[in-house]
């Protein structure tokens, strides 16, 4: 099993489709004003936005993309004028992560983890 996409409410497609494309990801369904699909920039995932008018306001959806060069990564974001929460520092758990939210609050993390995304020193066999 391979997991093809991951959807999101949002309150207001049209602002997220701009925050995304900012993050990098390529716009590949537009059904604007009730949907959107992204390609990411690495691998085969897709990422997509429906309208949710009810959404709740109190999120509890953590995305999270990895770049293997996190630190110019965040640099390029700034610059293009997008508000960090944190900057990237080092985990616990042997990421590098950097925190922001989308225009909806949902929090995205930025992180580098190399190998130890799938195989930390603690993974069980």
């Amino acid at each position: 099993m391979n997991l093809n996409q991951v959807t999101i409410s949002s309150k207001n497609v049209h602002k997220s489709v701009a925050f995304y494309k900012l993050l990098g990801l390529k716009l590949i369904v537009d059904a604007l004003p009730r949907y959107a699909r992204f390609e990411c920039p690495d691998g085969e995932a897709t990422f997509s936005i429906h309208l949710n008018k009810a959404m709740q306001t109190n999120n509890n959806t953590t995305i999270y993309f990895e770049d293997e060069d996190l630190d110019n990564l965040v640099l390029k974001l700034k610059q293009k004028g997008l508000i960090f929460i944190s900057e990237p520092t080092d985990q616990s758990w042997l990421w590098r992560e950097a925190n922001l939210e989308d225009p909806d609050g949902n929090t995205i993390k930025l992180y580098k983890a190399g190998v130890n995304r799938k195989n930390p020193p603690w993974r069980i066999n």
